[in-house]
């Protein structure tokens, strides 16, 4: 098994599934649209789009967890590492690499290094476009804007 698909399972077996019901279909439509997303990106901007998608999969776990987005990106990059280390999944590198990412995926205005603004930008590519009769936030609107025009989307 892949560790994509190990970081998965262990995400729906304990994370999703413990949540209420009327929350999980949304929060696995936004996990796996974050990491798709992600992949994409990372595939374009020559990133290990593995590596990617496991950040994608593991940006919201402090909020998913524990029902609260107080400080979730600090604490779900804490989060992470812990479940990246219970599950042997990645090397020391690749998992400062993901909980960075993680740990700075709130701040849309700031510039980050380049996993960290690929998460940014996953996360934004579905807010954006997994609802697009929605408003897009003011925070997320420079990003949206710059992920278009790399993207070569009108």
């Amino acid at each position: 098994m892949s560790r994509l698909k190990m970081l998965r399972k262990y995400i729906n077996e304990n994370v999703i599934s413990a949540m209420p019901e009327e929350d999980r279909i949304g929060a696995v439509n936004h996990l796996y649209g974050v990491s798709l997303a992600a992949t994409i990106l990372a595939k374009r901007r020559g990133l290990d789009p593995e590596i990617a998608a496991m950040a994608g999969m593991l940006h919201d776990i402090s909020a998913y967890k524990t029902g609260s987005y107080d400080e979730h990106a600090e604490k779900g990059a804490e989060m992470a590492r812990e479940v990246l280390q219970e599950l042997e999944l990645t090397t020391d590198e690749e998992t400062e690499i993901i909980c960075s990412a993680i740990r700075h995926h709130d701040d849309k205005y700031a510039t980050d290094g380049p996993m960290d603004e690929l998460l940014k930008d996953a996360d934004v590519i579905h807010h954006t476009m997994n609802d697009t009769s929605k408003a897009i936030k003011e925070k997320e609107q420079a990003r949206y804007d710059k992920i278009c025009e790399e993207l070569g989307l009108k």
